[in-house]
């Protein structure tokens, strides 16, 4: 059975050219082991590194490795789990648990060698979860692999991978995949997970500008993310936005909220494609960063965050 037919019978989208550029892939996976802080790091910061650097953004991987004592970066760890809190209402901190949990299965499932999370199957694990579908094909008519050939399918994401145990001794590599990758792996490293029914949450990709001469932050969210609130007419979205301030060295510097609520015609909306949000702000600083996390407190818009790298 050819891997193409595999993935066309599960209804999923397949790329123009399937093969996927897996070199870069595995390299992506297995960033987490090639970089190292910049310092020495103390225990409680290096327990917490191995792991949650699979999960960190390229930004959030340059400020922690960079901070220069056991403070700042512990300062740094609470944040760093409390933005991914889906629900800061409740005691435990569910993402987190997940992330954990997930790591612990990999490591007692995935037997290869080396610990599980460390393996392709458990990476792709640690990421996506649990397959919502699973295949293995003992028989196939690949000439170039010995062993079995496996297929991992989330449908949330209309995404497939395949791995190999090209020489049949319980060895799986990540080989090909289809689908949304790249979206996927984002979406659980900046904090969300697919809903129970498996629905994949609708993140808002939004711009971010800093005007140094107006001292002005500017926000612009696209407009087809939002669920508006219609109150006799008027279009209602009433956001909370959450600001981090790191500097270059990675310290904090200063965090601050700020609500804004949008106001509009349904004819007007239908003009937009984004909304602009603006709030002032002065930094001096030639280079720093800004994590921002924004909810829609109505419930027009699901908990996104993103961080931008600011320069002169």
């Amino acid at each position: 059975m050819g891997k193409t037919r595999i993935l066309n019978q599960r209804g999923l989208l397949m790329p123009q050219n399937f093969p996927a550029v897996v070199a870069g892939l595995l390299s992506l996976l297995l960033v987490g082991c090639s970089s190292g802080p910049k310092i020495a790091l103390d225990p409680e910061s290096e327990g917490f590194y191995e792991y949650a650097r699979l999960i960190m953004t390229g930004e959030e991987k340059d400020l922690f490795t960079h901070l220069p004592d056991a403070e700042s970066r512990r300062e740094f760890i609470a944040d760093f789990w409390s933005k991914r809190d889906p629900d800061p209402d409740t005691e435990e901190n569910e993402y987190k648990t997940e992330f954990y949990r997930r790591i612990e299965y990999a490591n007692k499932r995935f037997k290869e060698g080396p610990p599980g999370w460390k393996t392709d199957r458990g990476r792709i694990y640690i990421y996506m979860g649990p397959p919502d579908k699973f295949e293995e094909f003992f028989t196939h008519d690949d000439p170039n692999i010995r062993g079995p050939i496996l297929w991992w399918i989330y449908y949330a994401y209309e995404l497939g991978i395949e791995f190999v145990d090209e020489r049949n001794n319980g060895v799986y590599k990540m080989r090909e995949f289809s689908g949304d990758f790249f979206g996927a792996l984002d979406s659980f490293k900046r904090g969300d997970v697919p809903t129970e029914k498996g629905e994949k949450r609708k993140f808002a990709n939004f711009k971010l500008t800093y005007d140094r001469a107006k001292k002005e932050i500017a926000i612009a969210i696209p407009i087809d993310v939002f669920n508006f609130r219609d109150e006799a007419g008027v279009l209602r979205a009433h956001l909370g936005f959450q600001f981090f301030v790191y500097a270059a060295n990675g310290k904090k510097m200063e965090e601050f909220s700020q609500d804004q609520t949008f106001l509009r015609t349904e004819a007007e909306v239908l003009n937009l494609k984004e909304i602009v949000f603006t709030f002032p702000y002065a930094q001096e600083a030639p280079r720093f960063y800004l994590d921002v996390i924004i909810v829609g407190k109505d419930g027009s818009l699901g908990k996104t965050r993103k961080m931008f790298e600011i320069k002169s």
